[in-house]
């Protein structure tokens, strides 16, 4: 299974992106960036790591796996979780970077639970969604999803065999219409079958 973890600063990402891209789209990923740092501040992933370092593992992987070079769409991999974990609103968004931008992160946002609503169940329908997504979209999460499971085994085993299901149930699907995804999906699912319902225990397996 491929790792995409090399891209871990704003300086690294710059040095690959211009590798790949032309001139004037780094340069407006670049500041895609910085506005992601400044709006996520010290936020931390649940592994500990700054919340940037999974921004742009996303966006590696979106770029130099599976080579997608629009614009909008890397922008909005780089901004897709501003709605649903900062202050910023869709609007903002949409003044700051476009519309197309903003209605991307739309669709991957996970909406704040109701009064009485179960959180997972919210998750859940946020998820489900995504079947009906425009591909751009789809290509977003694919790279988010992709950046938060490449590490799996730095979670708690709990964690670990909920999150592996639930990619598969929700995710992996999605893969299936993109072929680079679909290859990389298929890589990772070999290298967590342990984690699968009624999978039995390998050496290497979490307890």
């Amino acid at each position: 299974m491929r790792l995409f973890t090399d891209w871990h600063t704003r300086e690294a990402a710059e040095t690959g992106l211009r590798e790949h891209l032309p001139a004037q789209t780094v340069q407006r990923l670049t500041e895609a960036i910085r506005f992601a740092e400044a709006m996520h501040g010290d936020q931390r992933r649940p592994t500990g790591v700054p919340y940037i370092e999974h921004l742009l593992e996303a966006l590696e992987v979106i770029v130099v796996g599976a080579r997608v070079t629009d614009p909008d769409v890397l922008t909005a991999v780089i901004v897709h979780d501003v709605v649903e974990d900062t202050d910023c609103t869709l609007a903002q968004l949409a003044e700051r970077f476009g519309p197309k931008v903003a209605d991307l992160v739309d669709w991957v946002t996970i909406r704040e639970p109701g009064p009485g609503e179960d959180p997972a169940e919210v998750k859940r329908e946020a998820l489900a969604r995504l079947a009906a997504a425009p591909r751009d979209a789809v290509l977003v999460k694919l790279a988010d999803r992709a950046s938060n499971v490449q590490t799996l085994r730095n979670l708690r085993p709990d964690r670990q065999r909920s999150y592996y299901a639930q990619t598969v149930a929700y995710i992996v699907p999605l893969a299936d219409r993109e072929p680079w995804f679909a290859a990389w999906y298929r890589d990772w699912q070999a290298a967590h079958r342990d984690l699968a319902p009624g999978a039995p225990a390998t050496p290497d397996s979490p307890p």
